[in-house]
């Protein structure tokens, strides 16, 4: 969620008075007041936010159940997620920062698959797993830079930036995620008429791991793959309450199976087309109730993931599907 708002900073005013003198004689006036120089803040807007949200059910990548005919199912699980993240923009360009620590529901196990004392033997804990997943993006804008509105098309694109930014994650479950990528490219932002809407086009580099491999390759390098981010965020005035709707969606096209090893093939096949789509509905509860904007909000919302991580799901490979719904509350803390 990116909430706006405008930093005023106000200073004191220095007061000045002047003596004329005249020919006849001296004459002491009163001068109005004088301001002085104000700096203008660095920061156009900026946002720090908590939030918690529970979400479910969820699904893990070759989590599943077998059933008595043989056949298998994803095992689901609930999640809850605390965030704290960070929007702001300055003369040039935009920040965002995003940190999710996420618990799951013991469906999904803390544990490894080579334990201290045991020989490849799983261990799994009767609790659940925990995932801190952090990413960050920037962007430069054209506009700004080159000081002109040539990268303007009025009434379809206000501005088109550079784009950059990373993620990195660590679980602490079988598969032991340490996901890291960067990503490049351009991002435009179109011209709506409330709100906003970006696209993202960028190179995608990932890193990962997967504990399933034997050392020395459980390490993972993808492919560099093109990826696509949608960001929006719209008013919905018309119901006459403090609502509006966010979201994003994210493709990212198949990148390969991440290893080179033959004999690692059965736990690496290629990745699929993945795609991420999260919507909410968020109620300013501070401005209904209190009438203070920006300071509480309440939301509800659905995520559908499609490949969950690139993976594909098969007649006896489950979990990589994902449709949950999400409910929470942010506080806006700066």
């Amino acid at each position: 969620m990116f909430k706006r708002f405008v930093l005023a900073a106000a200073l004191p005013l220095s007061m000045m008075g002047a003596a004329n003198a005249a020919d006849l004689g001296s004459v002491k006036k009163d001068v109005a007041p004088a301001a002085a120089p104000v700096d203008a803040p660095f920061f156009l807007f900026a946002d720090t936010q908590i939030s918690y949200r529970y979400q479910f059910p969820t699904v893990s990548p070759g989590v599943q159940i077998q059933r008595a005919d043989g056949s298998f199912v994803s095992r689901e699980a609930p999640k809850q997620i605390l965030n704290i993240s960070h929007a702001d923009a300055w003369a040039y360009g935009t920040n965002f920062f995003s940190l999710d620590i996420l618990k799951s529901g013991s469906q999904f196990p803390a544990g490894t698959t080579n334990p201290p004392g045991t020989i490849a033997n799983p261990f799994f804990a009767d609790y659940g797993n925990t995932e801190a997943y952090g990413l960050y993006r920037g962007t430069l804008s054209l506009n700004a830079l080159t000081n002109t509105k040539a990268f303007a098309i009025p009434g379809l694109v206000k501005d088109v930036s550079l784009a950059f930014g990373f993620d990195a994650n660590s679980q602490n479950d079988a598969f032991g995620s340490k996901k890291r990528d960067v990503v490049g490219g351009l991002n435009f932002a179109f011209d709506v008429p409330a709100g906003f809407l970006n696209l993202s086009v960028h190179a995608y580099k990932e890193w990962n791991r997967n504990g399933f491999n034997v050392q020395p390759d459980r390490d993972q390098s993808f492919d560099v793959v093109p990826e696509f981010e949608l960001v929006y965020n719209f008013p919905l005035t018309f119901t006459g309450l403090p609502l509006s709707v966010t979201g994003f969606n994210n493709i990212v096209l198949p990148k390969g199976r991440g290893v080179q090893n033959v004999a690692d093939f059965a736990f690496n096949p290629k990745r699929g087309l993945e795609f991420l789509s999260r919507t909410n509905l968020v109620l300013d509860l501070g401005k209904l109730v209190y009438d203070q904007p920006n300071k509480v909000d309440v939301f509800i919302g659905f995520q559908y993931w499609l490949n969950k991580f690139g993976n594909v799901e098969t007649a006896t490979f489950k979990g990589t599907e994902e449709k949950s719904f999400l409910a929470g509350f942010a506080f806006h803390v700066f």
